[in-house]
């Protein structure tokens, strides 16, 4: 028999799908029974599955995403201010392939995190590539990379990600320089990405944050006129420490 000649080949040849399934074969009672194509289309399943598993791995992994959630996880049944259906189409991810973007607004602990990460989960899962940001640390990364020469390898990196999170945007208003870099940011994006950014701060405060009112122009127009609007109600979950739970009759897009 040849199995282990095989074996050792599958391993140099980085074929751990395969190897996996042709282990399960060789222990399978009446595999025999078979065909050639069948146990070899099932060593290929196994393989493109694998490497499927590792790709989505490496993109969740690179998309630090501050919670490891689900769209599946979201109990529908109570009021969160946003409906099934808007969280039905957004699950779909055709806002992506549109380069659209979400805007998610509400008080501190109503679920904006926890949404915007399960979006981008589910956008790691059918193949976008997702980055998380904390709106503070976001800018501080700027600052930092103006400084030491890396802002516009930083910049082009940003402009590349499929979705791009900020999370708690106007929790520290920001200064000239990182409303500037903002700017830089979502104009490298405008119709080519999707970007999430979460606030406490209804939208029609945004401007008042921003400070200087020309940035403050270019930015909310390149975002606000091709998003969807979430603006989630209720109290803290972190006092349930419970999963999101949204309503499941009024529309809020």
């Amino acid at each position: 028999m040849l199995h282990n000649p095989t074996i050792n080949k599958l391993q140099a040849l980085k074929l751990s799908g395969m190897l996996k399934a042709y282990q399960h074969q060789q222990q399978t009672k009446n595999i025999n029974e078979l065909s050639f194509d069948d146990r070899l289309g099932l060593l290929i399943d196994n393989e493109m599955t694998d490497r499927e598993n590792r790709k989505l791995t490496t993109r969740l992994k690179l998309a630090k995403l501050k919670q490891q959630v689900c769209l599946e996880d979201i109990d529908l049944s109570f009021n969160r201010g946003v409906d099934k259906s808007t969280i039905k189409a957004l699950s779909q991810c055709q806002w992506i392939k549109e380069m659209y973007n979400v805007l998610i607004t509400g008080p501190t602990g109503s679920g904006k995190t926890y949404l915007a990460c399960a979006l981008a989960q589910k956008a790691c899962r059918i193949e976008y590539t997702a980055m998380y940001l904390r709106a503070p640390r976001f800018f501080e990364d700027l600052t930092i990379s103006r400084a030491d020469g890396s802002y516009k390898r930083l910049l082009n990196k940003l402009a590349k990600i499929n979705l791009l999170i900020i999370d708690d945007f106007g929790l520290v208003k920001p200064n000239y320089d990182n409303s500037r870099d903002l700017l830089e940011v979502i104009d490298d994006r405008y119709k080519k990405n999707s970007t999430i950014i979460t606030s406490q701060l209804p939208i029609e405060n945004w401007h008042e944050v921003l400070g200087n009112p020309t940035i403050a122009d270019a930015i909310l127009d390149r975002v606000v006129h091709i998003s969807y609007k979430l603006n989630l109600t209720g109290g803290s979950m972190r006092k349930k420490d419970k999963p999101l739970q949204l309503q499941t009759d009024k529309e809020n897009i």
